[in-house]
């Protein structure tokens, strides 16, 4: 499977598209290469009561203490009796939140499944509003017709810039720094546990999708980026929204390969390249042995020129 379909992330708000250009939920995940069914849910342990699952879509971060249980994203819903299963077996009970980091569907939507059993669901205020209004998952290889979410799958508490939460013994902080992969992302921190679980604003298993119709951009992601990063404490643990937890060294790099790129696009926009040109310009030639050959990833030089152009 292409490092690139680990790396998810999705959705734009853009005009209706023809039957014929829509792919449906099974041929995504068929192409992902992700069989719901076959996935084993897989725990990694970073410090008593905090862990982290790995399934299909987005990692879950898991918080279990005298409070309950606290979970950050959810995946699928055919996923969750396998997550509660999984938190079960570390002595943990119900979920009892659930934090989006953003909208897309390998990070909410097991929205559907926990809401209903009555999980509190938790997210930036502007991710609420594209999960409630559904949209277009516009992957630039795939496009995906995402219906709106019931209402009882919605976040019922919403945060604009800052919100906290007091729980199992440590401070929980939500954090949205302004537009990075979405218009909506969540930077979650676990003071206590010197972490922060990032969502696609960074991607550590490939270089990332930056969703620029859906209000993504790579200003967006580097600023975001460097601010999570200027709030941790050596040390620290990242966890980012696909690939293997990583270090705030880690973090550091992905930022540097990101203001590189930037800076090579916006250089051959202003040159009047076209997008093509820029692509035949290998403008990540020296960072694909790192992130992968970018033409595996979910159209990341695309989405940097897009997202660019619109400034120019």
């Amino acid at each position: 499977m292409k490092r690139a379909l680990i790396a998810i992330a999705l959705i734009a708000l853009a005009s209706p598209a023809s039957s014929e250009d829509i792919t449906d939920l099974g041929q995504l995940l068929d192409q992902f290469g992700w069989d719901l069914a076959a996935t084993e849910i897989k725990t990694e342990k970073l410090a008593d009561g905090f862990y982290v699952l790995f399934g299909a879509g987005g990692n879950i971060a898991v918080s279990i203490g005298e409070d309950g249980v606290l979970v950050v994203d959810d995946q699928f819903p055919e996923l969750i009796p396998k997550v509660n299963a999984a938190i079960e077996a570390l002595g943990g009970g119900p979920i009892d939140f659930a934090i989006n980091t953003h909208w897309h569907f390998d990070h909410a939507q097991g929205n559907l499944a926990l809401g209903p059993a009555g999980t509190y669901l938790v997210a930036h205020s502007h991710s609420r509003l594209m999960m409630r209004q559904g949209g277009l998952v516009n992957l630039v290889a795939a496009r995906y017709q995402q219906a709106p979410y019931p209402a009882d799958a919605l976040p019922t508490i919403t945060y604009d810039g800052r919100m906290q939460f007091h729980y199992n013994g440590g401070q929980i902080d939500l954090v949205h720094d302004g537009p990075a992969h979405t218009a909506g992302d969540t930077a979650v921190f676990f003071r206590e546990h010197n972490a922060v679980h990032l969502g696609d604003v960074f991607n550590n298993s490939g270089y990332p999708f930056i969703d620029a119709d859906s209000g993504g951009e790579i200003d967006g992601m580097i600023a975001f980026c460097q601010a999570a990063l200027d709030e941790l404490e050596p040390g620290a643990i990242v966890i980012p929204g696909h690939g293997a937890v990583a270090d705030a060294a880690t973090l550091e790099c992905y930022i540097a390969m990101l203001t590189t790129v930037r800076a090579r696009i916006s250089a051959l926009i202003d040159e009047g390249k076209t997008l093509e040109e820029v692509i035949a310009a290998k403008p990540t030639a020296d960072f694909d042995e790192r992130y992968g050959p970018v033409e595996d990833s979910l159209g990341f030089l695309d989405r940097v020129y897009t997202s660019l152009s619109k400034k120019k």
